[in-house]
This record gives C-alpha cells, structure tokens and sequence, in this order.
C-alpha cells in the first residue's frame, strides 16, 4: 500500500504584521493635512481580531479605511480576509466600523470546499475537515498539485494557504 501524501488547506493573518500595519497607518493618519484636527483612529483587539475604525464622517471614513488597506497589503495580509462591517453613527457625531479579521477556515466555507474537490472527481483524493482547517490525502502527489491548481482557480472569499505538505 502507497503511504498517503496531503496537505492542510488554512487561512488567516498574521496578528503581529496586523499591529505593525494599524501602527503604520495610525502614524500616516497624524500626519496627513486633511485628517488635521478629526477624530480619525484605529483600534486593534488582538484577542479578538477585530479593528475598529472611527471618524468624522463617511468620506473620511473611507480615506482611512484606504490608508488602513494598504499598510495591511504592503505587510503582506490576506484583505480578502477582512469582513467588513456596516458605517455606523457613534457618540459626538462621528461614525464607526468594525472590521473582523477570518482566522482559519468558518465550518461552511471548509464543508464547500470538501464537497467541490468531491464533486471534480479526482482519483483519489479525499477532503476531511479539521477544526477550522482543511487536510486533503492522496497517494499520488501529482494529484495533490492538481487539487491546488484547482482551489486557486476558485473563488472561496477567504485567501486559501496550502501548508504542512507531506510526501
């Protein structure tokens, strides 16, 4: 009997790259001429994964959102794992967001992920679900590279991170 190869399929950012981007922007956001004299800030609850956004109004809120987006792009965390919250008014007439950061892989999101490398039909692979990841065997490792290309080729509204590969 061949010994079985796999992989772990898995999400989620890295929460120290996550301070140092919300660091970042805090900085960009006192310096910049027209947040001069707002009540533009970031929070980060590490223990949660949650962000929270304040500002004056919806424009600035959106140019803040944008200064945050792109400390955390160039710190290389996944923003396709940011669920959004809605603009909500808060206390002294500002607006508030709530931002939550995906860390591993939500149970229905990992059971459609399951049932599409089922449903491709690959010889031998088979999905089974671990906590809040993902682990696909096989014993042909061309097979595993082929179940990869496919769940790239896929749009999952999470960023995929294939790992612990074992041959």
């Amino acid at each position: 009997m061949a010994a079985l190869a796999s992989f772990d399929i898995s999400t989620g950012a890295d929460l120290q790259e996550v301070d140092n981007a919300v660091n970042q922007a805090t900085k960009e956001v006192a310096q910049r001429y027209d947040f001069k004299g707002s009540k533009a800030s970031i929070a980060f609850d590490r223990a949660k994964a949650v962000l929270l956004l304040v500002a004056d109004d919806d424009f600035k809120m959106k140019a803040l959102f944008d200064v945050l987006q792109s400390k955390l792009i160039k710190r290389n965390v996944p923003v396709k794992n940011l669920e959004l919250g809605a603009v909500t008014p808060a206390a002294n007439d500002t607006v508030r967001r709530e931002i939550k950061l995906t860390q591993g892989i939500p149970q229905e999101k990992a059971k459609a992920i399951a049932k599409a490398i089922k449903e491709k039909k690959f010889k031998k692979a088979q999905a089974s679900i671990q906590g809040d990841e993902v682990r696909v065997q096989s014993p042909s490792k061309d097979e595993l590279q082929e179940v990869m290309t496919f769940l790239r080729s896929q749009d999952w509204g999470i960023e995929l991170r294939f790992g612990n590969y074992r041959g």
